[in-house]
């Protein structure tokens, strides 16, 4: 029988569609096993984050207890963190990818738009997880009072639909070797004589229990969003201008 481990679940929905007898149903927070499985064991092989495993055997590698130490550690699983844990485990290193919320790609956190250009250096864009192509856009932003509109035609860009988007991109990690770990929150970053060594986490499943653990780390990539939290413990300036940022 199926084993659903709901800590680790993020209820992308992968497991739902290579199911071959419709043995799973997902709910927005909730996956149940029904009597018209088969063991085949597609649904296991296809979690990014290790949440599922046939009962009496042991799970898989990405379904291990957090380990103490990696070669990188990357805190969010948005695009930025998901990219980034994916081409650090194609080059052979060991990586564990956080995300502090239990569904990757939700709730979105912008307008989801994104030039053509920056895109395609990263992934051949894919019809499944394009909303909509557009050739023009306008932000508005407020400060002191007074509103500011900025205005870019002419060029190629698409709207994202995240849900898809993010997971995508956090199951090609996977698939290159990184751990994937939701519902796992970064508390604070781990300092030795001045260089960041690791970072401090909180999560309810690891070693037999709920805690906090610090996970030693050659690199720590804050991909946190616009909070950049992660930045701010470490000492760094996270102000970012705003020609660097997408809409």
């Amino acid at each position: 029988m199926v084993i659903v481990d709901s800590i680790r679940c993020c209820y992308c929905g992968g497991c739902v569609s290579v199911c071959p007898t419709d043995a799973l149903t997902l709910a927005e927070t909730h996956l149940t096993v029904n009597e018209n499985r088969t063991d085949c064991e597609n649904c296991v092989f296809a979690c990014p984050v290790g949440a599922l495993h046939l009962e009496g055997k042991a799970e898989t590698a990405r379904g291990e207890t957090i380990k103490r130490r990696y070669d990188v550690v990357v805190v969010g699983a948005g695009p930025g963190g998901s990219t980034a844990a994916h081409v650090a485990a194609q080059a052979g290193l060991s990586v564990l990818l956080l995300e502090k919320r239990q569904e990757i790609g939700s709730p979105v956190r912008c307008a989801e738009g994104v030039g053509h250009n920056q895109l395609a250096q990263f992934i051949e864009p894919d019809p499944k997880w394009i909303a909509a192509e557009i050739n023009q856009l306008e932000i508005t932003g407020r400060a002191n009072g007074a509103a500011q509109t900025w205005h870019a035609g002419g060029g190629r860009g698409y709207i994202l639909e995240r849900r898809i988007f993010d997971r995508v991109l956090a199951e090609r990690a996977a698939r290159a070797g990184a751990e994937v770990c939701v519902k796992t929150s970064v508390t604070g970053v781990v300092i030795e004589n001045g260089r960041v060594r690791g970072v401090k986490i909180r999560r309810g499943d690891f070693l037999g229990g709920a805690g906090e653990m610090e996970i030693e780390s050659q690199i720590v990539i804050a991909a946190d969003g616009v909070e950049a939290q992660v930045g701010r413990w470490a000492g760094l300036d996270t102000q970012l201008p705003l020609n660097d940022t997408m809409a």
